[in-house]
């Protein structure tokens, strides 16, 4: 349990401000299905039609990546490690690198394949590499779409080739995109135009199937997909001043289309919006309540910069919530966490951040506390 206190910070307020911001200039891309998000909080910009289900085709390799990348930051396995393709692995058929069954090649390896070329016979050597049976790894891909909140998905492979009840949406797809994304193996492999990987006869190349990564400026990533039933598909990342916007576009109709779908929609964010840091983690904040302790109240600061994002040129109204942990060890040293802090437009959360004590806070003493309760006592009763 938190308790909530809240100080609103009031600036001149010139427009309707809707709570995500989708479409707030009229905007209207001509897509099938589509989205754009802000990366770090979250917040939507544009979204159309993002929450119907569609074969993400090999877009779901990047459920894949996330959990490769999360298995060696845990220590399960390491980049170096080296995996034996399957004879399964080699009979994938769609886009590969065409591995024999037997190579062996290090898990660092396979992620560039999947990730630069969206190699099929790479990602199922990798899953089996790191889970060691390849259905338990799509197990764990499912397992963490839950846990990412992905309520409208189911994965049946690792490669996006079709299959019954394999889907997922365009805003689904954002959320394990913003976890991948930030590792920054994915975000160099992402930006390679043309690689090689030494197997035992031959080298095998690699070519990045996202062709923007050549012309549109911050471009970092994330997978492409197609098939006949999936359309044209591109989950893709670019930052510039500071900024990374996701943006999805599902059921394209063909590789250029996608592309410039993709252009118009990154345009449409970096044109537009802009990040605002509300409260920077060196900034103390003064005067929020901490029940128990000798002054009532303290100084916190966030953990990280509490950001948002707002349109260009204009000015707005938030409101910071502050959650308060109801019980705590006294005293509460500098850096230790006492709660969350949350940023609302228009009545509605749009950002949460961990909050900090910004110093030593000591608990009340016995007195103090006895007189607080029968004031809040008197309160209650007199405000029934």
């Amino acid at each position: 349990m938190k308790r909530k206190s809240t100080i609103i910070l009031f600036l001149v307020l010139t427009m309707v401000f809707s709570l995500n911001l989708a479409n707030v200039y009229g905007f209207d891309l001509g897509a099938y299905s589509a989205i754009l998000i802000e990366a770090e909080t979250g917040q939507v910009l544009y979204e159309h039609n993002a929450d119907e289900e569609l074969p993400p085709a090999s877009i779901t390799k990047t459920m894949a990546m996330l959990i490769a990348m999360e298995a060696i930051e845990s220590g399960e396995v390491s980049l170096e490690d080296t995996v034996t393709v399957s004879r399964y692995a080699e009979s994938m058929g769609g886009s590969q690198i065409f591995l024999d069954a037997g190579t062996e090649l290090t898990i660092e390896d396979l992620l560039k394949a999947v990730t630069v070329a969206s190699a099929n016979d790479a990602s199922v050597a990798l899953a089996e590499g790191i889970s060691g049976s390849y259905y338990s790894f799509v197990d764990k891909m499912n397992e963490r779409a839950k846990e990412l909140k992905m309520e409208n998905t189911n994965f049946r492979n690792t490669t996006g080739l079709p299959e019954a009840e394999h889907y997922t949406t365009a805003r689904d797809i954002t959320k394990m995109s913003q976890k991948v994304i930030k590792y920054p193996e994915i975000r160099e492999w992402g930006q390679i135009w043309v690689d090689y990987i030494d197997l035992p006869n031959r080298q095998a190349m690699l070519t990045n199937t996202n062709r923007l990564i050549l012309n549109y400026q911050g471009m970092d990533g994330i997978k492409t997909g197609h098939t006949s039933e999936a359309g044209y598909g591109l989950a893709s990342s670019a930052v510039r001043d500071d900024m990374r916007l996701i943006s999805v576009v599902l059921k394209a109709e063909s590789e250029s289309e996608r592309q410039e779908l993709t252009t118009r929609l990154l345009d449409y964010g970096f044109n537009n919006f802009r990040q605002q840091t509300l409260i920077s983690d060196d900034e103390a904040i003064h005067n929020v309540e901490i029940p128990g302790s000798r002054n009532g109240t303290a100084s916190v600061r966030v953990a990280q910069d509490l950001n948002v994002v707002i349109p260009r040129n204009d000015d707005y109204e938030t409101e910071l919530n502050y959650y308060i942990e109801e019980e705590y060890d006294f005293p509460i040293l500098e850096g230790e966490t006492v709660g969350e802090v949350g940023v609302k437009m228009n009545g509605q959360e749009i950002s949460r951040k961990e909050i900090v004590a910004a110093e030593e806070i000591n608990r009340a003493n016995i007195f103090t506390r006895l007189f607080r309760g029968a004031a809040n006592t008197v309160r209650d009763f007199i405000n029934r």
